[in-house]
Formats: C-alpha cells, structure tokens, sequence
C-alpha cells in the first residue's frame, strides 16, 4: 500500500497493489501493520457498506463528535464517486478547507478521513457502492453534520446535485461563529 498525505493533516490516500491476472485481481483492503502510520493504535469498530442509485446524489457532510470521533477508511467497490474530507478541527491550520478524490472501483484507491473532518460524495456512476472502515461505534447523539452546500466550505461538486436525503438537506450551514470541533 502507498500512503500519501495531502494538505489536510491526517487526510490521506492509499493506493492499494492489487494483483492482476488473466483470472480478475486480487486486493488487501486492509493491513493494520501497513496502514500503521495512519491508524496508528486504533482499531476498526465497525464496517459499512453504501449503495447509492442516482447520479448526481450526494450524501453527507457527516462527522460524529468526541467521545465517539471517528476515523473513516473509504473505497469504492463499485461505480464512481466524488469523495470529500472537510477539515472542521478546532486550531487546525487547514481549517474548513477540503480535499476530493475520485475513487472508482478501478483506481484501488481509499480516502483516509481523521476524527473531525466531515464526510461526504457525491456519486458519478449509477449504482456506486462504498466500504467503510469505522475506528468508532456509530452513536447516533454524537451525530452532526454541514449542508453540503455551505458556501463557507466551497465544495465544487462536480455534477448538479439531484438527490439528497432529507437528513442531509436538514443539516445547517456553519455558524459564523462556529470555530470548530475538539477531538
């Protein structure tokens, strides 16, 4: 696996080295010895499966507060998505800024996304499903979330978005006084 940073502290993506042959391919999703450098001594509590139909639908931007942060680990097995990490750690230099990757179920990518950083895609392919690593239990009074659409945040979505859940479109725009989570 090939780890690279990207701007925002503790955001990353991993390249996994799948093996191919005449048969199909063969990928270790995951290896807690070599994903160490970003996992550090967490574990994995919980693993999620996503399907979304629509193009053009987006889900989040979702974080869970602290006593039950979490760390997403995220790939796609199916489709195409747009995947965004926005940075909403209190004190962080890269606050409120975010990072997009394209992951497909071809580029064997994952967006490593850390405890106070939102999450959310938009999905480019029909039928575009995503695996989620979890290091934290869901817990539903820990639950927060940012209008995908927040200007603050400048997210350039690639497509119109042409489906969003009801939760998602009743999240609220950041406070100006908002000044970010503690993790």
């Amino acid at each position: 696996m090939k780890i690279t940073p990207t701007p925002i502290g503790g955001v990353a993506v991993v390249e996994m080295e799948p093996f191919i042959d005449n048969r199909g391919a063969f990928t270790r999703l995951f290896c807690n010895a070599e994903l160490r450098e970003v996992i550090g001594t967490r574990q994995i509590a919980q693993i999620n499966r996503s399907h979304t139909n629509s193009v053009g639908a987006v889900r989040g931007l979702h974080y869970q507060r602290s006593p039950f942060a979490e760390m997403k680990l995220v790939s796609c097995m199916n489709g195409r998505i747009w995947d965004v990490a926005v940075d909403l750690r209190a004190g962080s230099r890269t606050f409120l800024q975010c990072h997009a990757e394209e992951l497909t179920a071809n580029n064997y990518r994952m967006l490593v996304i850390p405890e106070g950083c939102a999450h959310g895609f938009q999905v480019l392919e029909p039928d575009s499903e995503l695996l989620y690593l979890h290091t934290a239990v869901y817990n539903s009074a820990s639950e927060g979330g940012v209008k995908p659409t927040d200007p603050r945040l400048r997210i350039r979505w690639p497509l119109p978005i042409v489906d969003l859940s009801d939760r998602d479109r009743s999240h609220p725009m950041l406070a100006d006084d908002f000044t970010g989570l503690t993790v």
